[in-house]
């Protein structure tokens, strides 16, 4: 079937590529799960609408990221002796590159849910950066496949049973990622031509005063205005913090108790929604213009109740939605977290919900989506199967395009002509 797409549908869809905006970061542009597609397919299955299906070996459940005519993700195997970056082409699905980047000698046993190739890439032209959380990070040429740089120093104690997930993301000629572990917790820019640290901060909360445990965190920054400027907004174990994305210095903190939390936060109305726990999740709206420790006076308000402990949430004008694992989806007011409407959907949800074209998707843990209309009442619009298999990995939006990564596979799924 692969093949005969290849030629008939690769033709309808060449011509779109160069005007789309691409998907070079977890969560796409803006890094809160926003596309200006306006044709995304509403409907499909494993028969219908699937213009390429190619098999991605050995493990990941890092999400795809694009770039032009490039997606590219990470892989591992099972045991985690061996790290690699893959490299598909946009329009055939054909693997261009497959890079074994790193070996390890002795990797920490992780989750069975995990992978040694979960943390997302980040991507621009020419340069794509893969990283392994502890095992190491590395900058390959887009072109040739061919390592540029690596470092193998941004070490920390992930915890037996738990494993890596912290991705990294360009901002301001930097990349900047997470390294929130058991033993070390800080944040760290890079210079992205040559691996080298631009500054590198260690978070101010006192961690001598909790097991080392609850000091672990597994997401990553987001880029929120500050007054006329930008500042990195970073959820660690115990803490949100607001740093200067130019210096790294820290400009405010809210303490709020919790750890191993895993979905990105989402900015808007003056608020930052961050989720501040795993194992028991909550969702705080902050307001980032504080300086110093800020709990006491800077949280907007709270919401315990069906929060994620994987997916993150979603803003779409004045309405936040938040999927918890087990499938229930709450509609809240962004400024006051009033619940506006609570649903269930189908099955449990890992993957970050995808807004475009006055459509939201969520895809859940096995390969089932279903789109939803924004708004103050819940109105399903479909529900779409793939065959039935582990999806974790949050999709990408390439041109009008989803690509979709489940276990073993990467689809393209599209609207196409006969």
């Amino acid at each position: 079937m692969r093949t005969a797409l290849w030629i008939v549908l690769a033709l309808n869809v060449a011509g779109s590529l160069s005007a789309e905006e691409d998907w070079r970061q977890f969560r796409g542009p803006t890094g809160e799960g926003h596309s200006s597609a306006n044709r995304l397919p509403l409907n499909w299955d494993e028969n219908h609408k699937v213009v390429w299906k190619t098999a991605i070996h050995d493990h990941g459940w890092s999400s795809p990221v694009v770039c032009e005519k490039q997606v590219w993700m990470t892989s591992a195997t099972a045991d985690g002796h061996k790290l690699f970056a893959v490299c598909v082409d946009r329009q055939t699905g054909k693997i261009v590159h497959d890079v074994h980047v790193f070996d390890v000698a002795r990797p920490q046993p992780i989750s069975a849910e995990n992978t040694y190739a979960t943390p997302t890439p980040a991507i621009q032209p020419g340069r794509v950066y893969v990283h392994y959380g502890t095992y190491g990070t590395a900058c390959l040429n887009t072109a040739t496949g061919a390592v540029v740089w690596t470092r193998r120093d941004l070490n920390c104690d992930h915890e037996s049973g738990a494993g890596p997930c912290s991705s990294p993301f360009l901002s301001r000629d930097m990349l900047i990622v997470n390294v929130d572990g058991r033993d070390v917790q800080y944040l760290i820019a890079l210079d992205p031509s040559s691996g080298k640290t631009v500054w590198k901060t260690n978070r101010s909360f006192d961690y001598s005063t909790v097991p080392v445990h609850v000091r672990k965190a597994f997401t990553m920054p987001l880029l929120v205005p500050r007054g006329s400027g930008q500042q990195l907004v970073s959820p660690g174990g115990q803490a949100v913090y607001g740093y200067d994305p130019a210096t790294g210095k820290e400009l405010w903190k809210v303490r709020h108790g919790g750890f191993s939390l895993v979905p990105r936060p989402v900015f808007g109305h003056g608020l930052v929604f961050v989720v501040t726990d795993h194992d028991h999740p909550q969702l705080w709206a902050v307001r980032p213009d504080g300086i110093d420790d800020v709990t006491d006076t800077h949280v907007a308000w709270k919401e315990t109740s069906g929060i994620p402990s994987r997916s993150s949430p979603l803003l779409v004008e004045d309405l936040l939605y938040v999927t918890s694992r087990q499938g229930v989806l709450s509609c809240l007011e962004a400024r006051t977290g009033a619940v506006v409407w609570k649903d269930r959907l189908e099955g449990r949800y890992s993957a970050s919900p995808i807004h475009a074209g006055g459509r939201i998707y969520f895809f859940n843990e096995r390969a089932v989506c279903t789109v939803i209309r924004p708004g103050r009442k819940f109105e399903v619009l479909a529900v779409n199967r793939l065959n039935e298999q582990p999806l974790m990995a949050s999709p990408a939006v390439a041109g009008d395009a989803f690509v979709i990564r489940t276990e073993k596979y990467l689809y393209r799924v599209e609207e196409t002509t006969p």
